[in-house]
């Protein structure tokens, strides 16, 4: 994992989970998504940072990890852990979002 990167562990089902990344999306921002079901080393690294539970979504940000963040504290820690990435992010959108 590049200390210069969002990453967002997930599970398929988890309503928060979509909403976070949903939000991340919708804010450009560029994340690394990974599933813990389909990845046990992905899963063990969420129960380190998760007092030994499987939580998601947790998100690391550079040394930060954050469980079940809005996604208003991810763009927080990425502006102190990696503000590059908030230069990279895809403002553009569709025809059939809102503003």
């Amino acid at each position: 994992m590049s200390e210069h990167e969002v990453v967002v562990y997930w599970r398929p089902g988890c309503p928060f989970c979509w909403r976070l990344r949903r939000g991340l999306r919708r804010r450009g921002l560029p994340t690394r998504e990974i599933n813990i079901w389909a990845d046990p080393d992905a899963a063990a690294a969420v129960r380190s940072v998760a007092d030994g539970n499987e939580t998601v979504p947790t998100v690391v940000v550079g040394d930060v990890a954050m469980v079940n963040p809005t996604a208003g504290q991810v763009i927080d820690a990425v502006r102190t852990q990696a503000p590059e990435l908030l230069e990279q992010r895809n403002t553009s959108r569709g025809w059939f979002s809102r503003r």
